[in-house]
């Protein structure tokens, strides 16, 4: 099996509770093939000034760097990059084909990225997912506090069996918290610091187990960056609603979880089936899909009470981590009890 393909063979409920393996590959000579992507378009004859606008930019521009529309069925016009071919910058992605100039045009009723064929060179999670099914949870409150305090809850979420610790996407952490929160948990349990703004260097020195970043709002290149550390990258998908509700300009749920998983990120957050998250069932399906074989994170309003049903409505017991926030610390008992209530109710 290679490091992008999937199985679905039904594995029975198993709660991994050890440290993700590292996969190690060896490429074979380079791999090109066309990027392809598909947009529904309004009108659809607008997606050959789409094809001129991201790629060459004007009509006579060099033949062999120039997008072309090679499909138009209804609305679903299907266009092929051949500038993109092997490129792996997220940044180049991102320009020429799903944040570029063709959102800002006020010359197009409407335009939705809706599928990707990305260039085959991308290297996708490093720590792919292990089967069955894992309970992560988030150290609350997002803000206030101390290193030490950080650890006193950690060590809780990790006593009623979380596997995954990590910081709320608000809090930027420190060295003096990681240092703190690893010498409070198991060394099996990861805790996950949230990097974004921060020093990456200091905090991986103080011994770091994962990372993780809000990719949308410091740059999904920054996926790239951290990958350099070997360390699990955790991609919190803050800011990539703007991309998914921008009305008339939007990019489907899919093709953001897919280039999140490509782009290097081995937890990619996939919303939840609960009305906490703008997600429909469909397009958390979509992603949990998309973010294969990394580990799809179900998360938002996700507890003891609705964990079960998270997991039916999702389709699979394979691959999946249950995020719990703010509902496992409602628990009468106290969060740990409320990470074992969860954890107790998909055993």
């Amino acid at each position: 099996m290679s490091a992008c393909s999937t199985r679905q063979h039904g594995w029975p409920l198993i709660f991994t509770h050890c440290q993700p393996h590292r996969w190690s590959f060896t490429v074979i000579g380079p791999t090109i093939r066309a990027v392809r992507a598909v947009f529904e378009i309004r009108p659809p004859t607008w997606g050959e000034t789409l094809a001129i606008l991201q790629s060459v930019s004007l009509p006579d521009g060099p033949e062999r760097e120039r997008a072309r529309v090679v499909a138009v069925e209804g609305e679903r016009v299907t266009i092929d990059f051949p500038a993109l071919d092997g490129e792996t910058s997220a940044e180049q992605l991102l320009a020429a084909c799903v944040a570029g100039e063709w959102a800002d045009r006020g010359d197009v009723q409407s335009c939705r990225l809706v599928e990707v064929d990305w260039p085959a060179a991308m290297p996708g999670p490093a720590f792919p997912s292990p089967p069955g099914v894992s309970v992560g949870a988030i150290l609350k409150p997002a803000l206030g506090l101390s290193p030490v305090e950080a650890a006193a809850v950690a060590t809780e979420l990790a006593a009623g069996g979380a596997v995954l610790v990590k910081d709320d996407e608000l809090q930027r952490s420190s060295p003096e918290r990681v240092r703190a929160v690893n010498a409070a948990i198991p060394g099996h349990v990861l805790y996950a610091p949230n990097v974004t703004g921060a020093d990456v260097d200091a905090i991986v020195e103080a011994g770091a187990r994962a990372l993780m970043i809000n990719a949308f709002l410091a740059g999904l290149g920054s996926i790239a960056r951290l990958r350099g550390y070997g360390l699990p990258i955790f991609v919190h998908r803050v800011g990539s609603a703007f991309l998914r509700r921008g009305g008339p300009v939007s990019v489907s749920a899919g093709v953001l979880a897919e280039l999140t998983r490509l782009l290097g990120g081995d937890y990619v957050q996939v919303g939840s089936f609960s009305p906490r998250t703008f997600d429909t069932d469909d397009e958390v399906r979509e992603q949990i899909a998309a973010a294969r074989p990394a580990t799809a994170v179900i998360g938002g309003g996700v507890g003891a009470d609705n964990v079960r049903e998270q997991l039916e409505r999702a389709g699979t017991t394979d691959g999946v981590m249950l995020l719990l926030g703010s509902a496992a610390y409602a628990h009468p008992d106290g969060v740990r009890a409320g990470v074992a209530a969860a954890v107790d109710a998909i055993a």
